[in-house]
């Protein structure tokens, strides 16, 4: 408890500053955000954080603690947020949560990704999936990518197929539901294979459905 106080001490009196930090210069941005980090690390190395800024001014900043979906440390990271002070201009969120923007990506409005000399789209990749573990309740899924020529060294994509994943279903379900992801390019007739987008719905159902036959 006392390395939690000392890391929400700290944040409260440099919370103006770290509210700021988009004003600053490239330079002291990274100053600022290496004494957070220095700071979260103190109390448990294994998490990150994520600041969200909103152009509205009558809306609060965001500190969003993450485990990087290790479910080691998810217990780390509810203790903290669990702890968090009130202050008028922030809110903490533990885990990085599920996008809310679905119904823009299922027609094909979403924001692409750009990693390195990748760029995906939520709306244009599909699933299917492998193998269900019934004893885990975890999936092990195929993805295809559309016009993609796959690499089978390139752990960037892979990467950052997992970085799609998680903003699809947020940090905790994509770790406590999914357990492998293999790559593969989209084939000509795709019509059997489901929307990544709908894959919290797809895993849902499952849950569902063993809900009914489990007494």
């Amino acid at each position: 408890m006392r390395k939690i106080n000392t890391f929400w001490n700290w944040f409260q009196d440099n919370n103006t500053t770290i509210q700021n930090i988009v004003n600053e210069t490239p330079k002291n941005q990274k100053h600022i955000s290496f004494w957070i980090d220095k700071h979260l690390k103190f109390y448990c190395k294994e998490l990150d954080f994520i600041l969200v800024f909103s152009k509205i001014k009558t809306t609060k900043s965001e500190m969003i603690i993450t485990a990087n979906g290790n479910p080691d440390y998810f217990h780390q990271v509810i203790h903290l947020v669990d702890n968090a002070p009130q202050l008028k201009n922030w809110k903490f969120t533990a885990f990085i949560q599920p996008t809310s923007e679905i119904d823009k990506i299922s027609i094909g409005l979403d924001e692409p990704y750009f990693f390195q000399d990748i760029t995906l789209k939520a709306s244009e990749l599909k699933f299917a999936a492998l193998d269900y573990d019934e004893e885990k309740s975890r999936l092990d899924l195929i993805i295809y990518l559309k016009n993609y020529a796959l690499h089978c060294d390139n752990k960037t994509l892979q990467q950052a197929i997992f970085i799609v994943i998680q903003d699809l279903l947020g940090e905790k379900s994509l770790f406590q539901n999914i357990n492998l992801v293999q790559l593969a390019q989209m084939p000509d007739n795709d019509n059997g294979l489901i929307h990544l987008y709908e894959l919290q719905f797809y895993i849902d159902e499952i849950n569902a459905f063993k809900k009914k036959i489990i007494p």
